[in-house]
């Protein structure tokens, strides 16, 4: 049920984008309504599914969660990119203040949508009834592939999605149990990628920025990410294989992968750490 809500969702929020006046301010309150919608419908299904309360949702974790994951995910971000401008693959260019809304509210539809899919269903679940190697297999491939329909895909940028990010972001539950980190690194990532350096996210335009970054096109694609974005990049895929490795190590120091795999996701989240 959980993924003919997400498959509904796109169309859902696009009308009542279109029935909302066309500024901005208004376009972000429809992104950031369609994100809580998700985020209850998550709940719900969970309570009434599965019986139990979603502590993945822990509302008393989200502040730090959220704000932890967005200032990583800029970081994360702003490191990959400095080495790509040091290295001669983009140039950028300045531009001042511009409208936030727009690249805002793209980040958070995205950072919710695809991490209560893709982590709190997929790798859960997966992990849940197989184990966590399966479930970082799975979790990974379907986020990648979820992407190869994007304008600039390719099946090396399809990887790389699937490797870098589908790997870290599943890192990052792993160790808190929550998926507030991981769709605040998401978010984050995206807000810094599409406005505050301008460049191409996952193939798409996000809007003004206060920066424009560009790809020299006398560098091959893989080192740039080419029309796909700075995230098919081999820079970027060091830095979230990197993170993601560390945050994996940092899991399983906690003990989050000795458990059995059928209780393993649920008894991290129930023990009341965070």
């Amino acid at each position: 049920m959980i993924f003919a809500i997400a498959l509904a969702f796109g169309p859902a929020m696009e009308a009542i984008s279109h029935s909302l006046p066309k500024q901005p301010g208004y376009q972000f309150l429809a992104k950031a309504s369609g994100a809580l919608i998700v985020l209850s419908t998550y709940w719900v299904l969970v309570r009434l599914g599965e019986r139990r309360v979603p502590t993945e949702l822990a509302l008393t974790s989200a502040p730090f969660g959220i704000l932890a994951g967005l200032a990583t995910g800029l970081i994360m971000f702003a490191v990959g990119m400095a080495i790509m401008i040091a290295s001669g693959l983009y140039d950028i260019t300045f531009h001042g203040p511009a409208s936030a809304w727009r690249g805002a509210g793209l980040a958070i539809e995205s950072g919710v949508l695809e991490e209560v899919i893709v982590r709190g269903v997929v790798l859960r679940l997966v992990w849940r009834a197989f184990g966590p190697a399966a479930a970082f297999v799975v979790s990974s491939l379907l986020f990648g592939l979820g992407h190869i329909a994007n304008p600039g895909a390719t099946l090396f940028t399809t990887a790389c999605v699937a490797i870098e990010a589908g790997i870290m972001l599943g890192s990052f539950y792993s160790l808190t149990g929550r998926l507030w980190v991981p769709i605040g690194v998401h978010a984050g990532w995206n807000f810094t990628q599409g406005y505050l350096f301008g460049a191409t996210v996952s193939g798409s335009d996000f809007g003004p920025s206060i920066a424009t970054s560009t790809a020299r096109s006398a560098i091959p694609s893989w080192l740039t990410g080419g029309a796909f974005g700075p995230e098919a990049s081999v820079p970027a895929f060091a830095v979230c294989t990197i993170v993601g490795a560390a945050v994996l190590w940092a899991a399983s120091r906690k003990g989050r992968f000795s458990q059995t795999a059928r209780t393993t996701c649920v008894s991290s989240q129930d023990d009341g750490s965070t």
